[in-house]
């Protein structure tokens, strides 16, 4: 393969594979991802380092898990001393630059949640923060300051246009460029100034609304058009480029411009097969998350899980399908800008998300620490002008693969401490060696129904199972995924089992062993 190519790699945020048309969905409208599909390969088996936005997120560009790049939820911003493989692309001649969601530094402003106790909070912490600036991604301090800019380089990227939050009230540079647009742009976004829905049930608990703003001033078509601008000016520079095109969409509040409100309609959507199938041993969460909903208490207007009805479930599919698909409208103008400029034939294409979103599954909305598949997996999708054919595995790959799969690719060394394995092999179709697991980490400082805050749980996923287990609590989650693959029979405590969930266990201290720090490297005498 040709050395230093080009890299285009397009994120969307909390999107699971099968929404997908070159995955399987048949209901939504994707042809520009599907026909980037037909010459790429595809990982059918694409597992999140951590079903969380920044914690994954810094695991895509460190290559490292979160317990070892500090990100273990969202709120904790990844180091500015944290290597990337986007420097060490940056240091070895590549132009760099991002465009759209960040998402490696706090973006609420908000003090930690844990410690509860301001005298506890006075106690000091094992590390001291470094030095820099963490407020980089505050939407306050963007809100305040109109002269609000970011550090460069920004964890290896040269140019940064940042779109910070979600639906149509996203502050930073494309706040910015949308008043510069409209006078009155400020009345046309956010809930408050919101068209009327009252069929939209989602609505009333702020989870959608229709918003004013016409889909050419949207963030996922500022994002499209801040994407053209930096390929124009790649393309009149002498050297290969890596360019991040993050949308922040289809993450919940659902508030799809124009025709894409109204593109799919609510009463089409099939709903999951595991929303209406019976259940056996489901977690203690889950169940707990049920029974607030049959009595009225479901908390909807967080960013936490909660079950939902079925009327709840079909809205959010199908305006999270007409973000997708506008999603797809806007990498078409990406990719039309790439062949205009004669950069295709050179350039790696990439497609991937930061997690899944539970859209149902099992009766439930949004994202909580339930490693369902609908959450921990994610779309990968890689076109390689040297590819000599495209390809489709369901060897078990993941985010942590990124950073080392583009570094071989580009032909630069990786660092100490860098984990995850390079999937170029698989990709060209020389190897079919495959790992036998995947580790999934996550913690929350929320709330979290049956569990006292922090919470922690680790899960271990190979070919054919999935075990999840939580700190200091005797419940855990083992599937078999090849007999259930809607992980509706929990057999953690199957007499039937208790060999596999031994071996497994053992599997997951192996795992987390392994994945235990590297860097620095030590002296050579202790």
């Amino acid at each position: 393969m040709s050395k230093r190519p080009n890299f285009l790699f397009f994120m969307a945020d909390q999107l699971r594979p099968d929404h997908l048309g070159c995955y399987g969905n048949a209901m939504v409208r994707t042809p520009s991802i599907d026909r980037l599909a037909e010459r790429a390969w595809i990982a059918d088996r694409f597992q999140v380092a951590s079903p969380v936005c920044m914690p994954n997120r810094a695991t895509l560009v460190t290559g490292r898990m979160p317990s070892l790049h500090g990100v273990r939820g969202n709120g904790y911003g990844l180091a500015l001393r944290a290597n990337t493989f986007v420097e060490v692309l940056r240091r070895a001649g590549y132009r760099t630059a991002l465009v759209g969601k960040s998402h490696l530094q706090n973006i609420t402003g908000l003090a930690p949640l844990l410690p509860r106790e301001p005298r506890e909070r006075e106690r000091g912490e094992a590390q001291f923060a470094d030095s820099g600036r963490y407020d980089q991604e505050s939407a306050p301090l963007w809100r305040r300051d109109a002269g609000c800019e970011v550090d460069l380089p920004y964890y290896g990227f040269d140019t940064v246009r940042l779109s910070i939050g979600h639906g149509d009230d996203a502050e930073g540079h494309y706040r910015r460029w949308l008043r510069a647009q409209r006078a009155d742009a400020d009345t046309l976004i956010g809930r408050a100034n919101a068209l009327p829905t009252p069929d939209i049930e989602l609505s009333r608990c702020g989870q959608a609304w229709r918003t004013r703003l016409p889909e050419t001033l949207y963030p996922t078509s500022w994002c499209a058009e801040e994407a053209v601008a930096c390929l124009d000016a790649f393309a009149r520079a002498d050297a290969p480029f890596f360019l991040l095109c993050s949308f922040a969409d289809p993450h919940h509040p659902f508030t799809p411009p124009g025709r894409y409100w109204s593109m799919y309609e609510p009463q089409r959507m099939a709903l999951p097969h595991s929303f209406q199938a019976p259940h056996c041993r489901p977690p203690r969460q889950v169940r707990l998350l049920w029974q607030e909903r049959d009595e009225g208490r479901a908390r909807k207007d967080t960013h936490d899980a909660f079950a939902c009805t079925e009327r709840e479930a079909r809205e959010a599919i199908a305006l999270n399908l007409g973000m997708i698909t506008c999603i797809d409208d806007a990498i078409e103008r990406v990719l039309e800008a790439l062949a205009r400029l004669g950069l295709d034939g050179r350039t790696v294409v990439a497609f991937t998300s930061d997690h899944g979103d539970l859209m149902g599954d099992h009766q439930l909305l949004l994202k909580s620490p339930i490693h369902y598949q609908g959450l921990i997996r994610a779309p990968f999708l890689w076109r390689d002008p040297d590819l000599a054919r495209p390809g489709r595995s369901g060897a078990l790959a993941g985010t942590l693969d990124i950073a080392r799969t583009v570094l071989a690719r580009a032909g630069a060394p990786a660092y100490n401490g860098m984990q995850g394995v390079s999937l170029l092999p698989l990709i060209e179709g020389t190897s079919r060696h495959t790992r036998k697991a995947l580790l999934v980490e996550q913690e929350s400082q929320r709330t979290i129904p049956g569990f006292e805050p922090p919470m922690r749980m680790r899960t271990l996923v190979t070919a054919r199972h999935r075990l999840t287990v939580y700190e200091e609590d005797d419940d855990g989650e083992l599937y078999d995924l090849d007999a259930d693959p809607d992980e509706l029979d929990n057999l953690w405590e199957s007499p039937q089992h208790a060999g596999i969930r031994a071996t497994l266990l053992h599997a997951l201290a192996c795992a987390m062993i392994s994945h235990a720090e590297t860097s620095p490297f030590p002296s050579a005498r202790a």
